[in-house]
């Protein structure tokens, strides 16, 4: 069974997740961590549980969820795992927190891109990923069928979802990820947002008031 642990994180108020299983092997999702108290949290999670880190993972790649990114691979070796389209996202890291009045520890350029379909596995765990744009052109989400829950970054939350009004954002394409994939999973399933509280599928199908299929 998978573990997941959260942290809200930064000037955002971002959720950082490690994923883990009794394996002790785990996976950092969308470090936002931002000042030095937030990373030796997240530092004191992994070494008092124990954990191995096997890969960075970013759902997409705005400022307040690769934040953390450098303190992961400086700490643990990983290079970050993402989807192709959103490598601009990604290169503009520094111009975007200059923006913003943000200091920025530049992120590693990924490791991989990944892509709709593809599965990542740590210990006894796996993670199969959606791409699911809209709100980022690159978003994707991890989705453990087996536990029923779906890290999904800024494409939903409980009663709203992700904004589109930033750059490569676009309403109808964040629609259509959403009806077309978060949507069609199982409602149980448990949604895991970016910032926030968590929800479920089929409370956000039938109530949230931006998408849902009345």
């Amino acid at each position: 069974m998978t573990t997941v642990r959260y942290f809200t994180f930064g000037p955002f108020s971002e959720n950082t997740y490690v994923l883990h299983d009794e394996t002790g092997e785990c996976v950092i999702i969308d470090p936002g961590c931002y000042s030095s108290a937030e990373q030796q949290a997240l530092k004191k999670y992994v070494e008092e549980e124990k954990l191995k880190p096997v890969e960075l993972l970013n759902t997409h790649c705005h400022v307040d969820h690769v934040s953390g990114n450098a303190f992961v691979h400086d700490t643990w070796k990983l290079l970050p795992v993402i989807h192709k389209e959103d490598l601009k996202v990604l290169e503009s890291q520094e111009r975007v927190s200059a923006m913003y009045g943000l200091n920025c520890d530049p992120s590693p350029l990924p490791k991989k891109f990944i892509d709709e379909g593809d599965v990542i596995s740590f210990g006894k765990s796996k993670l199969k990923v959606l791409f699911t744009p809209g709100h980022a052109p690159g978003h994707v989400v991890f989705y453990s069928e087996a536990d029923k829950f779906v890290i999904n970054g800024d494409v939903l939350f409980s009663g709203s979802i992700g904004r589109t009004d930033l750059p490569y954002g676009d309403f109808d394409t964040l629609e259509k990820s959403i009806k077309t994939k978060m949507y069609t999973l199982p409602e149980e399933t448990v949604v895991y947002c970016g910032h926030g509280p968590e929800t479920t599928i089929g409370d956000e199908k039938y109530s949230n008031p931006f998408v849902n299929i009345n």
